[in-house]
């Protein structure tokens, strides 16, 4: 476990952070990232600018483990104005007990989420 920051209460921006975490994942110093900010939705949206991250915000436990199961995710976006800790914390766990399991249907639309990362461009359906 790698804590990319914040350190303190002083003004920071998402963007920064969010690269933070990317780079840790990117460099397989990490398999899987934890970003928050006010929404949450900030973070998401910088963290999936980044080729290989798969973020996503979610505020319940079904969607962190699904995320995970279905789809890959590997960065899991809360926002801290959002939810409360005990929630966090129950999303956190789930996110991080959860595994990918590559059935057919889930590996092909992974597939497709690839190729619109590698070309900008959607895949032929």
């Amino acid at each position: 476990m790698h804590d990319c920051g914040a350190f303190d209460e002083s003004r920071s921006d998402y963007p920064d952070f969010a690269s933070l975490v990317a780079a840790e994942i990117i460099h397989d110093r990490a398999d899987r990232g934890i970003l928050v900010c006010g929404s949450g939705v900030g973070v998401s949206v910088a963290a999936n600018k980044i080729d290989g991250i798969r973020a996503a915000v979610c505020h319940d436990t079904y969607t962190a483990h699904q995320g995970v199961e279905h789809d890959d995710m590997n960065v899991l976006c809360i926002g801290g104005r959002v939810i409360g800790s005990e929630l966090a914390i129950e999303i956190v766990r789930s996110f991080l007990n959860a595994k990918y399991q590559p059935q057919e249907r889930h590996a092909k639309r992974l597939e497709k989420v690839l190729q619109l990362e590698r070309t900008g461009l959607p895949a032929t359906p």
